[in-house]
Formats: structure tokens, C-alpha cells, sequence
């Protein structure tokens, strides 16, 4: 009978876990690392993004976005939807193509793949006869044209991706039309470019990279016209109206070519330079657009005079006698421009420019051509990210002045609504008000709403204004001035560079219903932050506060602290400091948190930790936790601690950009290469002591950083006897101690001249001497204590003071459960040693079930070494659910890991890019999405969008039906019906 009755609990507890744990992936938030490739469907109003790691990105109006993975680790090279279609085309750099298509299912559109096709040659051709370096995706949506290495251009069905052998245009075709005198003095090479002609679809221009371009007739299968250009060709644009070609050329020369004429020779000399006579780089791309009134926008990728401005990453737009070189932040990959109207055939509304970092819409129609922000793709590394904090259910009022606040940060750009707007979303509206606020390298606190899918930029606090720094002062000497050439404009935000390292944000603590923040760095300064509406001019004084407490025989061999303006400073509407905490010795900040209610902070160093009271401005508590024989603690490397460890792939980024602007300034950049250089010996030293190889056994006290502070964390609690709470600071360092202490607050009437004072009451040495990764004071009910403020609001019920409480204090390798006030051990869980797994990050959380809307537990949230997650439960400290989510030689994700307080988090999966998870049944977050066949699509590409069982017939038979019509239509064009047009 106890057994039943065991399987009946174990039953229903397995049936509990479901209702409340389920792990998903959802969404990636941020700007794709490393993209290689850009594509847009004017009809499905769609951008697409293809990256080196074989990734496929689409996007369209806010919220609706779709990502595809390609099985070849391959560079994703070119990106082509076919016209009309919800299919698109991806070539790869190992030479595959690979048809996609977006597919209702459940009502809500999938991105599948459901074709890879790769040219064959004949036997024993070389390779160049078939890899692929152009592909034009023809207008009927029905054909591809695939231009090779080779010179050949084949014609493929799609999208069943079946070569159609008697309309392929040979390369002997080609040159046996070709006149003597040009085809004597050069072969043609690769096909570089391939363009139809806008009004007659039955012809293409195939330009060859020695210069020759070839317009051909698809249908009567020859050569219509020659043009003879002599420079290398890389980039060709077929005017709208038919009747001109424009060319583009490696020595930075654009020609016009007229269509239809007779001879082309002439026309060589109706070449433009725009840069001048000196050597010039390529013009890599040309589009030419006409207006309805005045005359068509030009716009050209490169040609930038070699020697002066050879390392700019520019695109040149002129219209009439506007003309503007838009300098941009990185290496640009391609851009498009969106028209307007209905069909998207009216004037240029905005240039779409994709670069190496980030993408920037510039708006075509408002004068000055300003930048339209972007709603997504935003780049998160504009300075690298070196923390993260999650805040859950802000408050309205927080949130409206947060907004306003950003409003004010963003008149420079232009009131134009977002122009990609493809696809409906068909998500609900996010059930609160969820905000992730990013730390970064340059001393910049970013806030962005991450409430859904799209993670919204909505106000950047600097904190360097109140430091003197090293500020370059021709820092703006890129700025376009009157009568400069080439007219320069910088456009972008994307900036790796950081006017002092030390200004790097290292941890973040914000209380929603106060509106204080506090921010600390990497030279030990803590700020704390008040919001405010006006603009203040004020002065902010450093507390200098001695961590050492006097020892003596030490040293610091580190970075010296930041130096504070001693004059007012005008502070914007936002966040406005108006306390500072120096730390001596100036090492990075490794712990923070606030108590609003009773206005306090705590921060902790490798030296120490203090406590600071920011109503009366005093330091109330100072604990030197340094070990005598631990030198590493007085070296102080900026980057040996820092809470988010940069791998060594973005070091040598880093070295590599600085190496680059080397060429602009030698002197300046000269320094910053050597202190590049410094930072990679620190993290390669660093990545020698990483945690993943940390010994099983017992930790030495003498191991280096024992004295790390690792974790602060305010209570009300039983301290001295389980009769009388007060409040209390716990601080746990990387030498396995936990330290107490007895705070003891004047009354509310006396609390603003009352001194507040701080007595030892409790010292823990854990037996392993495993770094203490969090602490947690349960109360009587086993819950955790709700936040400051959080009862106040009626946002959480009283914590239960009659029954006693309990002190959880996790560790790298366990939980261990300790009686308050005797602090005797209760109950304990270890992770496994067997596999070196290790704590690296653990959240409190609150897990609704997914059926009834009050049920729920808290948990522990728990993140390893190895990369996986667990929830652990709340008292009993059990194991519920474990899954696997980072990898776990990614330490610089498992490292950036942020949980929310319902069961979600973050991490970095590149420097760019957030990854999304969940591990509640209730709260998910992740793109719904449907988008529709455009009105004046096929029939057969509205047959295969079909929604699944949107028909009675089987699914088989509707692919069949769909191929069969694609095949009748193909028969009908090669029997020279006019299907093309």
C-alpha cells in the first residue's frame, strides 16, 4: 500500500513539476555576430541577415522576426528572395544553395528549409567552371540565374532547384559573340554581377570582371548588345526606365552606358571619378533611383581616394547638388534603399545599410537626411557589455520617467516611422513592465525594455561626467565641416573605444520603487543615483574609504583611482548622482547591493567590503577581508576580476581595430595598442586561473583572492536571540566565510541626524572553503524575504517573523541550510564533484503554474560551470529540474548570465547578442508571427504557403500539385509563352 501511495505522490509531483518548469530557448535580442549577408523582399516588407556561423535572420515589423540554421558551419554569402515569393535563396561559401520558406503552422508562420541544391559540372571540369559568385533571382520568381568563376551562367527552376541545361549561357556563347578586337586583348573571368532589365524581364546584363558586359535575351537565346567597359567591372545598375547601365569599377570610376545603341565605344568616355585624379579604392556597389519631381538619387559603396581615407567605410549619396559621404562606424557588408508607395515604386524613402556592427536606416525625405532608430537589431556592444541586472515588474510612474527622460536623448533622429514593417505580430502584450539594464567598458549604463521580443533601447546614463578622463579632444574630428571633401558625415553609435578603462561599469543595483541606482565601477568608485525630471547642476564629492584598515606591508601595484571634477556638473533629466565612494585601493567593485528603505549601500572588493549610508553621507562599516599572504589581491590587473570575462577572441578584436585606427593616430592609438596588448597578458593569465578547473578537493586558505567579497545581502532577521529582529548585512568572500553584521537603525524621527552603527554578530568559515556565490534569509514560511519597499507597496505579503528563520548560503559546490539565530547546520544539497560542476550564478524566482493562475513555488535558479541549469527548490533545498543550456567551454556566457525573477534569463552568445531563456511553464517570451502571400504571388507559391491542414487533402499530394504547376509553368516559358513578363 506505501508503495501505491509513494507512486501516487511521485505522480503527482512529476505532473506539479510540468505545470510549473519548462526549459525553452526563445528569442536572440541584440545585432547578429559577424553578418555576412543582407536581403529584402519589397513585397513581404522583410529584411534578411545571413552571419559567417551559417545563420539566417529575418525581420520585420517589431516582433516579427525568424531565425533559420543552416546544418553546414558555412559563411552565408549571398541572400535573394525569389519576387512575390515567401521563398528565399541562400548560398553558402562551400558553393550550396539552399531554398527557405516561411510556412503557416497553427496559425503562426515557421521558417523551414526545404531545398539544398549544388551545380555539377561536366566530368573532370575544374571547379571555377561551377562555383557560383553572382546570383540574380528572376522577376517570374519562377527562375535563378547563377553566374560562376567559370564565366557561365546557368538557369535554374526553382524552388525545385533543377538545372534547365538548354538555357544555359556558356562562356563560348558569350566570347564567340564578343567583337575580335576585344575578346584579343583579355579573357573575361569570373561573372561578377547579373542584373534584369526593369522593363523588358526577357533580358539580363552579364557583367564579366575584366569589364565586359554582355545584355542578353533569355528568350531568343543571344547576345542583344556588347559594352566594352576597360576597367576591372564590380558592380552594375540597370536604370528604371530601361534605357542606361550604370557601372561600377575597382579604380573607383562609375561609367553610364546607353542601351540599345549601336556601339558603345564612345562611351568610355562618359567615366566619372567622384573622388578626384589621385588612385582611388573600388566602387563596389552603384544604385541609381529616380524622384517623380527633380532629379534621381545617386548612391555608391567606396571609392574613397586611397592614400588619404582608404580605411573609411563609406557610402556617397548625391541628389541634385546635395552630396554627402556617410561615414560609418565599421566595414560595410551591402545595403538597399526602400521606396514608397504602395507597390514600393515611388521616391527613395530610406538607404537600409547593414555593416560589420550594426545596421542604420537613413531616412532619404526629411532634409538633412537624418538616422531613423532602430526598434531591433540594436547594437548592444557599442561599448563592450561588462555586466547585466534584470529588473521585473517596473512600476508606471518609474517607467514613464524613464521614458521621458529617453525622449530627450534622441532628438538628433528622425521622426519617421520604422520603414520595415513586413508580417504580423501576433504575440499577446507582455503581462508587465520588465527592464535590463547594461554595464559597458565606456562608464555608460544602458536601460532597455525587455518586456518582449524586441529588447528596446529607452534611456543611456553616462557616469564619466563626473570624472576628469582621457578624452581625445579631436574626438568629433571625423565630423563633416563646411567646404571639407570628401563631405564626410559619421552615422552610427558603434564605438569600441573607451576614453579610460577604469570607467568600465562592473555592477549595477536599481530599487523600482524608489528610484535610486547605484552603479560601480572598475576603479572602485560606487556612484549612487537619484532620478530626477530637470536638468541639475551640482557638485559630487567623493567618501574616501580605506579597505586595508590600515595593514601594513602591502602595496598597490594597480591602476590609481579616477579623478572627480571638483566643479559643478550639469546632469541631463534622468539618473543624477549625488553620492560617491571611493574604494583605497582603487580594485574593481565584485559586489553591490542597495537597501532604499533604509538607505544604505554595501560594496565589496578583494580586499574588503564597507557599508555607507547615502542619507547622512557617512561610511558606517568598514571590513578588511584581505589575506596576508595573498600579493594577486595588490596587482589589481583591470580585467583579472571583472565580472564579465571577455574572451580572448574579442582581445585580439580589439587589438586588431586599434591596430587599424593606428594609421590615423600614431601617437594616441599607440598607447592604447599597448594597453590593448596589457589587457590580453591579463586575461590570458586570468583564463590560466579559469574556474572550470578549479580542484575538487578542499580550497587552501592561502589560495589566491580568499579575500574576494563575492556576495552582500541585506535582512531583517534574527541575529542575537529569535525574540528581537533587526537589520543585518551578510557578506560572503572567495575563502568560504560569511560574515554577519547587527545594524542598528535610529527611529524614523531621528534617522536623518542619528548616527547608524554596524557590531560583528556572526562569522561562518565553511569546512571546503568554497567561494560563497549568494546568501539567502527564508522566514518562516521558507520564503525568501520580499525586496525593500516591495510590502510597502502591497506588492508582497509580510514575511513571517513568528516562526524562525533559516540562512541559505549557496557556495561554488553547495546548499547549505543553517538555523537562525544559533546558525546551526540544518539540512544541506551538494553538487556533484564527479564532473567538476561548479555554482556560477543563482536568482531567486517565482515559478507560476501554467493551469491555475495563483499556484506557484519560489526557487533557486542555479547556473554550473558546465553550463546547465537547475532549479533547486525552497526550503528543502531538492533538485527539480536540470537542463542543459550554454556550452560549457563558453565562459564568457555562463559568466554573463542574468536571471529574472520569474524564471528567465539572459546570457551573451557573442559580444552582441543576448540569448533569451525560460525555464517557467507560465512566462515565456518568444516571437508569434504570421506573414501572408502577397497578393500577386503564383498559385503555386500560395499553394505552398498553405497552412498545415488547411486542406482535407494529404500533404503529400499538395506538395506534388504545387511542383506539377511549377513544372507546367516552367513548360510553358520554355516553349516561349511569355510567362517571364
Amino acid at each position: 500500500m506505501k508503495r501505491f501511495r509513494r507512486h501516487g505522490q511521485e505522480s503527482q509531483r512529476d505532473r506539479l513539476k510540468q505545470d510549473l518548469y519548462q526549459f525553452n530557448k526563445t528569442v536572440e535580442h541584440g545585432f547578429p555576430h559577424q553578418p555576412s549577408a543582407l536581403g529584402y523582399s519589397p513585397s513581404l516588407q522583410l529584411l534578411a541577415i545571413g552571419t559567417r556561423s551559417g545563420a539566417i535572420k529575418l525581420y520585420g515589423a517589431p516582433g516579427v522576426e525568424f531565425m533559420g540554421l543552416h546544418d553546414e558551419n558555412a559563411v552565408v554569402t549571398r541572400v535573394h528572395f525569389l519576387p512575390f515569393q515567401l521563398e528565399l535563396v541562400t548560398l553558402l561559401d562551400d558553393n550550396s544553395l539552399h531554398m527557405w520558406t516561411l510556412r503557416a503552422h497553427k496559425g503562426v508562420s515557421e521558417l523551414l528549409e526545404i531545398g539544398r541544391f549544388t551545380l555539377t559540372g561536366p566530368p573532370g571540369a575544374p571547379p571555377s567552371v561551377t562555383r557560383v559568385t553572382s546570383v540574380l533571382a528572376h522577376s517570374s520568381g519562377e527562375l535563378l540565374l547563377l553566374g560562376t568563376e567559370g564565366g557561365h551562367v546557368f538557369v535554374v527552376e526553382v524552388p525545385g532547384f533543377r538545372e534547365l541545361e538548354e538555357r544555359n549561357i556558356s562562356l563560348d556563347q558569350v566570347a564567340n559573340s564578343v567583337p575580335e578586337d576585344y575578346i584579343g586583348r583579355r579573357n573575361l573571368e569570373h561573372v561578377e554581377t547579373l542584373q534584369e532589365n526593369p522593363v523588358d524581364p526577357n533580358q539580363v546584363v552579364i557583367g564579366y570582371g575584366r569589364g565586359l558586359m554582355v545584355v542578353w535575351d533569355l528568350e531568343k537565346h543571344q547576345a542583344v548588345q556588347h559594352i566594352p567597359a576597360t576597367q576591372q567591372l564590380e558592380s552594375t545598375w540597370w536604370t528604371e526606365d530601361g534605357g542606361h547601365i550604370l557601372s561600377s569599377h575597382s579604380d573607383g570610376s562609375y561609367c553610364r552606358w546607353t542601351v540599345g545603341g549601336q556601339s558603345s565605344k564612345d562611351e568610355e568616355e562618359k567615366s566619372d571619378i567622384p573622388y578626384g585624379h589621385f588612385p582611388c579604392k573600388a566602387i563596389s556597389k552603384i544604385v541609381q533611383l529616380p524622384t517623380e519631381e527633380g532629379p534621381p538619387f545617386l548612391l555608391f559603396s567606396g571609392g574613397m581616394p586611397r592614400a588619404s581615407y582608404g580605411d573609411r567605410h563609406c557610402i556617397s549619396v548625391i541628389h541634385g547638388k546635395t552630396h554627402v559621404a556617410l561615414d560609418f562606424t565599421s566595414r560595410i557588408i551591402d545595403y538597399f534603399v526602400i521606396r514608397d508607395g504602395p507597390l514600393h515604386t515611388g521616391d527613395p524613402g530610406a538607404l537600409v545599410v547593414l555593416v560589420e556592427e550594426e545596421l542604420v536606416v537613413i531616412d532619404l525625405q526629411t532634409e538633412g537626411w537624418p538616422v531613423i532608430q532602430t526598434p531591433y537589431l540594436v547594437p548592444l556592444h557599442s561599448s563592450a557589455i561588462t555586466c547585466s541586472h534584470h529588473v521585473s515588474a517596473i512600476p508606471l510612474k518609474l517607467w514613464e520617467r524613464l521614458l521621458a527622460a529617453g525622449q530627450l536623448q534622441i532628438t538628433h533622429y528622425s521622426p519617421k516611422p520604422w520603414p520595415i514593417t513586413g508580417g504580423q505580430n501576433l504575440g499577446q502584450d507582455p503581462p508587465q513592465r520588465d527592464l535590463l539594464l547594461t554595464g559597458h567598458e565606456d562608464g555608460t549604463v544602458r536601460f532597455w525594455d525587455a518586456s518582449g521580443v524586441c529588447l528596446y533601447p529607452m534611456y543611456k546614463l553616462s557616469t564619466a561626467g563626473v570624472f576628469h578622463t582621457d578624452a581625445d579632444p579631436n574626438d568629433n574630428m571625423n565630423q563633416c565641416s563646411e567646404g571639407e571633401w570628401p563631405p564626410f558625415r559619421k552615422v552610427g553609435c558603434f564605438d569600441p573605444y573607451s576614453d579610460d578603462p577604469r570607467l568600465g561599469v562592473q555592477k549595477i543595483h536599481l530599487c523600482k520603487y524608489s528610484g535610486y541606482l547605484t552603479v560601480a565601477g572598475t576603479a572602485g568608485q560606487i556612484l549612487v543615483l537619484e532620478l530626477n525630471d530637470e536638468a541639475a547642476e551640482q557638485t559630487v564629492e567623493a567618501k574616501i574609504v580605506d579597505l586595508l584598515q590600515g595593514q601594513e606591508g602591502f602595496r598597490w601595484k594597480g591602476h590609481t583611482r579616477l579623478d572627480v571634477r571638483e566643479e559643478p556638473v550639469l546632469f541631463p533629466p534622468g539618473f543624477q548622482p549625488f553620492a560617491l565612494v571611493q574604494c583605497q585601493p582603487p580594485a574593481v567593485v565584485t559586489a553591490l547591493t542597495l537597501h532604499s528603505e533604509w538607505k544604505m549601500v554595501a560594496f565589496g572588493t578583494s580586499h574588503g567590503f564597507g557599508l555607507y549610508d547615502y542619507q547622512q553621507k557617512n561610511s558606517v562599516l568598514v571590513k578588511c577581508t584581505l589575506n596576508p599572504s595573498d600579493q594577486l589581491a595588490m596587482e589589481g590587473p583591470l580585467s583579472r576580476v571583472k565580472s564579465i570575462k571577455k574572451s580572448l577572441r574579442q582581445s585580439f578584436r580589439r587589438i586588431r581595430r586599434s591596430r587599424v585606427s593606428l594609421r590615423k593616430h600614431h601617437v594616441t592609438n599607440a598607447a592604447k595598442l599597448q594597453e590593448a596588448n596589457a589587457r590580453l597578458e591579463a586575461e590570458l593569465a586570468e583564463m590560466e586561473l579559469a574556474p572550470v578547473q578549479r580542484k575538487i578537493e578542499a580550497r587552501s586558505s592561502e589560495d589566491s583572492f580568499t579575500g574576494l567579497v563575492r556576495t552582500l545581502y541585506f535582512a531583517d532577521t534574527f541575529l542575537s536571540d529569535s525574540s528581537h529582529n533587526s537589520a543585518s548585512l551578510w557578506a560572503g568572500t572567495n575563502g568560504g566565510s560569511v560574515f554577519a553584521y547587527m545594524i542598528r537603525m535610529p527611529s524614523v524621527e531621528h534617522r536623518a541626524d542619528e548616527p547608524i552603527t554596524a557590531h560583528p554578530a556572526k562569522e561562518i568559515q565553511l569546512m571546503h572553503r568554497a567561494p560563497v556565490v549568494a546568501i539567502v534569509v527564508l522566514d518562516g514560511h521558507g520564503s525568501p524575504l520580499p525586496e525593500p519597499l516591495e510590502v510597502a507597496h502591497d506588492l508582497a505579503r509580510s514575511p513571517d517573523m513568528q516562526a524562525s528563520h533559516q540562512l541559505l548560503v549557496v557556495s561554488e559546490e553547495q546548499f547549505k541550510i543553517f538555523t537562525l539565530p544559533k546558525v546551526s547546520a540544518k539540512m544541506k544539497l551538494k553538487l556533484t564533484a564527479l564532473d567538476g560542476s561548479r555554482v556560477r550564478r543563482v536568482g531567486v524566482a517565482w515559478f507560476g503554474s501554467s493551469r491555475t493562475a495563483d499556484a506557484g513555488e519560489s526557487g533557486l535558479v542555479v547556473l554550473t560551470n558546465q553550463g546547465d541549469l537547475n532549479v533547486v527548490s525552497l526550503p528543502s533545498v531538492k533538485m527539480q529540474v536540470q537542463h542543459p543550456c550554454i556550452r560549457r567551454e563558453d565562459v564568457s556566457g555562463i559568466a554573463s548570465c542574468v536571471f529574472t525573477k520569474h524564471g528567465q534569463g539572459f546570457y551573451l552568445i557573442s559580444p552582441s547578442e543576448f540569448e533569451r531563456f525560460s525555464l517557467s511553464a507560465r512566462n515565456v517570451v518568444e516571437p508569434r508571427s504570421l506573414v501572408e502571400v502577397p497578393a500577386n504571388a503564383t498559385a503555386a507559391s500560395k499553394r505552398r504557403a498553405a497552412p498545415d491542414g488547411a486542406s482535407a487533402d494529404n500533404g503529400n499530394a499538395r506538395r506534388d500539385d504545387a511542383d506539377t504547376e511549377v513544372l507546367q509553368e516552367i513548360q510553358k516559358s520554355l516553349e516561349g509563352e511569355p510567362t517571364l513578363s
